[in-house]
């Protein structure tokens, strides 16, 4: 496993060591990524490596299986990635990414597992998230399974999935009458309030959300190298990819970039689509308008709850990737979306989350323009497991069974943002 060289800037490049926790640039705010000594990693790291590593061991490793490219440390591991990549029933050409197969039913485990393996290795005592729901049960587990204090803020309107796995692991669970981006401020202001107070430091919570610390983007950046591991270390044609806070899209690309300097691939990159709601799409409306970075994104609204994020931190590098790439952002309405779960459901035997549901949805539409064929190829991330919103899909069927589904959360209090 590779020493980390420095963190850099995502926007001006700055370095800083890695040898104390970090949150964003102290230059500028941009979010920063994990380096190493490249030309080091061109003699030690290997692409056979993580086969063999798997071989030698009693289980694929998951994601750990790509330890020669990761940051040298001791996992917090529950077993995630490795996840299936299942082909298509009725398209030649497509690949499903089966992210429900992760700890905790989807693919924040990844990010979570590096990102509290690293607070571990620091020493940090207590995480501190905002979540549209699904990081929120993550980072739940993994601090559990760390013996680390989590402290969560989620929109009260979650899949109860999600508020369910924050009680069942022993987390701070904080409801909040609002979005994730209202979330992001409690956090920021308790944080702030403790530092103003002088807790100590082994009691000051230190953020863990999307692109605001390095190693989520590391955890995520494995599926760049899994997806294309999987498909004989070649690229596919394209990824779509439902985005949110968009840190797995983001995650990729860099994986591309260091697999390409290590000669692990060749090739062209795949055209990345980033997938979102109508009801929520500061990306997919930055991208028709040819804008830079994306607006906030007023009355979101959609039960695909993990693409409810007004505004993403990390917008422009989302909106410079999909540029990049040739690819697209396009948003999907929430009928469109419910349909495509069902058809996938009825069809490919896969229930799809409302977000991979996004995505599906996308790539059938891009089929009928004919900007897609049937044969090209695509892999499309299905990020969660269709059961973790059995409320929310059921809610948007119309679909009752007297007794059984929750109406509402049993929490102590909602907090309303002032």
């Amino acid at each position: 496993m590779p020493q980390i060289a420095f963190l850099e800037c995502s926007r001006c490049h700055h370095h800083i060591p890695a040898t104390t926790p970090q949150s964003l640039c102290p230059l500028c705010a941009g979010s920063l990524y994990v380096r190493y000594d490249m030309d080091a990693l061109k003699r030690s790291a290997h692409r056979e490596d993580p086969a063999a590593r798997a071989a030698a061991s009693s289980t694929s490793l998951g994601m750990w299986r790509y330890a020669s490219v990761l940051p040298e440390v001791t996992p917090v591991t529950l077993g995630e990635g490795w996840t299936p990549m299942l082909q298509s029933k009725r398209y030649p050409g497509l690949f499903i990414k089966e992210e429900g197969a992760n700890p905790t039913g989807t693919f924040k485990a990844r990010g979570l597992s590096l990102a509290v393996t690293m607070a571990k290795h620091y020493g940090l005592k207590h995480l501190a998230v905002p979540s549209a729901g699904n990081a929120a049960g993550a980072l739940a587990a993994y601090a559990a399974a760390a013996g680390i204090a989590a402290h969560i803020y989620m929109p009260q309107d979650v899949p109860f999935a999600n508020y369910l796995e924050g009680v069942v692991y022993g987390a701070d669970v904080h409801m909040v009458d609002g979005l994730i981006s209202d979330c992001a401020r409690l956090v920021g202001e308790q944080i702030k309030s403790q530092r103003d107070a002088n807790t100590p430091a082994e009691e000051t919570w230190f953020d863990i959300s999307t692109l605001k610390e390095p190693f989520r983007v590391e955890g995520k950046k494995t599926m760049g190298y899994e997806l294309v591991e999987q498909l004989q270390w070649t690229y596919p044609d394209a990824v779509f990819y439902p985005t949110g806070g968009g840190v797995g899209l983001i995650g990729m690309w860099k994986a591309f970039e260091e697999m390409e300097t290590l000669g692990w691939v060749t090739g062209k990159r795949p055209k990345m689509y980033a997938l979102q709601a109508s009801g929520c799409a500061p990306v997919a409306r930055a991208f028709d308008e040819g804008k830079p970075a994306s607006e906030f994104f007023q009355n979101a609204a959609t039960f695909a709850s993990g693409l409810r994020v007004p505004k993403p931190y990390g917008d422009s590098i989302i909106l410079d990737i999909v540029r990049a790439s040739g690819g697209k952002a396009l948003a999907l309405d929430d009928a469109t979306i419910l349909a495509s779960i069902l058809d996938y459901a009825k069809h490919e035997g896969i229930f799809l989350s409302p977000e991979g549901a996004a995505a599906t949805a996308a790539y059938d539409q891009l089929l009928a323009t004919g900007e897609l064929t049937p044969t090209d190829r695509v892999v499309l991330f299905n990020t969660g497991a269709g059961l973790k919103y059995t409320d929310m899909t059921a809610e948007a069927m119309h679909l009752r069974r007297p007794g059984s589904l929750p109406t509402s959360l049993p929490v102590g209090g909602i907090i309303t943002p002032q």
